[in-house]
């Protein structure tokens, strides 16, 4: 078969293969943080937050101690934006099209979380010291106003074997982002130099 023939391109042929959609897929969704959702953003300490921009998407992570995202209100989050590598495409991207979606992981748990809404980027003073971390304040905050909330079921986990320490590696079975770097800048960039400053630097440049 042809990649044309064996492309979709309409929806009602898609839900064809798909079948129905269960009714615990549709009523897990609440337009608000309802208190059954609050622990698992509490206990997350790791956040995936994907945006749109003219150049196309992003997905970034987040991470921090559980509970680093502060739920304002049962329609509102607060979302410290912590020391990177200042690109900045997420923020870049919200200023183009302010939707937002999170996906909230828990070590040791399958199941995760998702919420969407839109976002605004933050610099109340008061604000960024609520989520200073040794006397570092987060150069701005995002305010996102939740639209939806939904948790996700623990195949995808289970599958990867996500939280498995048998499965995990060695971090030198893959390449270092020096030698990452010096392959794709040249000379550029001295990888092996970059690789042995990497851990003091980050262990300065953390927040």
């Amino acid at each position: 078969m042809t990649e044309e023939k064996t492309s979709i391109t309409e929806l009602a042929e898609l839900e064809r293969i798909y079948g129905a959609v269960a009714t615990p897929s549709l009523a897990k969704v609440t337009d608000h943080i309802h208190p059954a959702y609050r622990p698992f953003i509490e206990a997350s300490s790791f956040v995936a937050l994907a945006t749109s921009g003219p150049d196309g998407l992003d997905v970034s992570p987040r991470g921090d101690p559980a509970g680093f995202i502060e739920i304002q209100d049962d329609r509102t989050l607060l979302l410290p934006d912590r020391r990177g590598n200042n690109r900045i495409d997420s923020l870049r991207n919200i200023l183009h099209d302010n939707r937002v979606a999170l996906l909230f992981l828990i070590p040791g748990i399958g199941e995760t979380l998702r919420v969407n809404g839109k976002a605004t980027i933050s610099t109340d003073p008061a604000l960024l010291a609520r989520f200073a971390v040794n006397h570092q304040f987060p150069k701005t905050v995002l305010r996102i106003a939740v639209e939806s909330v939904f948790f996700q079921c623990s195949r995808a986990i289970i599958r990867a074997r996500l939280w498995d320490p048998a499965v995990q590696i060695e971090r030198q079975q893959l390449p270092s982002t020096g030698s990452i770097l010096n392959q794709i800048a040249g000379n550029a960039i001295d990888g092996e130099a970059y690789d042995k400053a990497l851990p003091e630097r980050l262990k300065n440049t953390l927040y």
